[in-house]
């Protein structure tokens, strides 16, 4: 297999595994929402958004930085050097784990109580902690068998950690359930399938890292090069890794700061009872259909941005500029069928998948903003492809200062909505000031004289829709309330997306000049809805 296949099967494996993660992830807050009460979902949610934060200060960037140093050292026969980096690199992870540890477990109650006023996710926070012992472990592993182009490895244990992590939360919630706890402790128990999960991922690990252990022996590698400081690698790590640490926080930040503000600004406006009613639905129901539309299009926009880099490396400004623009048109395009369909449809999703219909309009709303939040990582991805992880740092560093600002600003006025709509601003900062610093490096357009098509079929594919919505949910007269509500969605959702392909066709937003550009999923799906285009647009570019 040639390098350039070895790498395109990586990449495969790698998205298949991130792409399974990401829906098993977000299947179990549906039977955890049944069980729990409000709560018990702000608790859950306290704790998980607390975890997500502290393990993406602990971990992110450091993998793949990891992987760039093994990976030349081996290119450049070194693998005593490559040994010894990885043996800093877990080194250091054992000590963030433990300090991770220690700090969510002991600060839990402090945290719950006076930050986010919901005491009772101390319980839920301490439950999670154990879980930091081992994934900062895993992320090195993970980013040592990359750096060795063993792909399976890392896309296998994020799998096994999902599944480990989503049948143990919803099992012991239910246990517990069954035994009479309250709410507390089976929030608790679903925040230890966490624990669990990184077991199972470590495992995984552990047999990979036996293998290869064989392999290197056979092939009679030297061990790590003791000789080596240190300090030295960690100062290399560091210095690379920062930057895209603080890049990949904007998601997780935001979500901290909506689990601990939320019901200290709500309060006095609304009372304790509805806010943490507020915080439940939003942490819950919202961000887990919210996290929907962004998984495709981050997917396949991102493919894109190892070939942005090898067009960065070359120097190729033309090829460049071609990229970057398919990069966002993939990006926008195919995230804003699915968060029409999932925005307009709110109101039958909330009662398919949740126990009542309250706080649809929430779910409405944060996911209609997922569109900014697409926008958002495709273009910090862009950033990180051309070598700028500064701008892309500090721009996320804006960002999370504007929702921090936006919030206090906006919910005494407009209640969860404004605290909702500062996320929106939030992302749409970020995406704003990346493409302002891409454009000084490539010129490029992304829609340009298209937006007037493309707003055009985004309203009508979101009225039709909406119509479709409002007639559907009127089926809970005659047959029973969850099937309508699913005949509902899946009439909703085909609609929305039918309506919505053709029209990027019919007002020329696609072309047929560009399709062989964009990936061949794409490709298949527009091809034989060319023939509805105008003949003029057939041949423009």
């Amino acid at each position: 297999m040639s390098k350039k296949e070895s790498f395109i099967k990586g990449t495969i494996i790698l998205a298949v595994a991130a792409l399974v993660a990401r829906v098993l992830g977000l299947a179990q807050r549906v039977p955890l929402e049944h069980m729990l009460n409000d709560v018990g979902d702000a608790s859950f949610t306290i704790a998980n958004n607390v975890y997500l934060m502290l393990l993406t200060v602990a971990t992110a960037g450091i993998p793949s930085t990891l992987s760039k140093m093994v990976s030349e050292r081996h290119a450049l026969n070194k693998p005593a050097e490559a040994q010894r980096v990885y043996q800093a690199a877990l080194i250091f992870a054992g000590a963030a784990g433990v300090v991770m540890t220690l700090l969510l477990y002991f600060g839990a109650p402090y945290y719950a109580t006076h930050v986010a006023e919901v005491p009772e996710s101390a319980a839920a926070i301490q439950a999670l902690a154990p879980a930091l012992l081992l994934f900062p472990a895993i992320a090195m592993m993970r980013g040592y068998f990359q750096g060795r182009n063993n792909m399976s490895a890392g896309g296998i244990s994020q799998i096994v950690e999902q599944i480990a992590r989503v049948l143990t939360a919803i099992g012991l919630a239910y246990v517990l359930l069954q035994l009479g706890y309250d709410d507390t402790w089976v929030a608790a128990g679903a925040s230890f399938g966490g624990v669990l999960g990184s077991i199972g991922a470590f495992a995984v690990m552990l047999y990979f890292a036996a293998k290869l252990r064989r392999s290197d022996r056979e092939q009679k590698l030297p061990s790590a090069d003791r000789s080596i400081p240190l300090g030295g690698i960690y100062k290399a790590i560091f210095t690379l890794s920062i930057p895209i640490v603080l890049s990949s926080l904007a998601v997780p930040a935001v979500n901290f700061i909506d689990g601990s503000i939320v019901k200290p600004l709500l309060t006095g406006e609304i009372g304790a009872a509805r806010a943490t009613e507020a915080l439940a639905v939003l942490g819950t129901r919202a961000q887990s259909v919210a996290g929907i539309p962004p998984i495709l299009a981050i997917a396949l926009s991102t493919s894109l941005i190892p070939i942005i880099s090898a067009a960065f490396a070359r120097r190729d400004q033309e090829h460049l500029e071609r990229q970057v623009t398919l990069a966002m048109r993939i990006g926008i395009l195919t995230g804003m069928p699915v968060v029409i369909a999932l925005g307009v449809a709110a109101y039958s999703v909330n009662g398919l998948l949740f126990s009542s219909l309250g706080g649809s309009g929430i779910i409405a709303f944060l996911t209609f903003g997922t569109i900014f939040q697409i926008t958002m990582m495709t273009t910090n991805s862009i950033l990180l492809g051309i070598g700028k992880a500064k701008l892309s740092m500090i721009h996320v560093m804006i960002g999370v200062a504007v929702k921090l600002a936006a919030s206090f600003l906006l919910a005494p006025l407009f209640g969860i909505y404004g605290i909702i709509g500062s996320t929106a601003l939030c992302f749409l900062v970020i995406t704003l000031l990346n493409i302002r610093s891409i454009k000084t490096i490539v010129s490029f357009s992304i829609l340009g004289s298209r937006w007037l098509g493309f707003l055009c079929t985004v309203v009508a594919a979101a009225g039709i829709g909406y119509g479709l919505n409002q007639a559907g949910i009127q089926l809970v007269e005659v047959i029973p309330a969850r099937l309508a509500f699913l005949l509902t969605c899946i009439i909703v959702g085909i609609a929305v997306v039918v309506i919505y392909l053709v029209l990027l066709v019919v007002f020329g937003v696609i072309r047929q000049s560009e399709l062989g550009n964009y990936p061949r999923p794409l490709q298949k799906v527009f091809r034989p809805l060319m023939r509805l285009a105008p003949s003029r647009m057939r041949e423009r570019g």
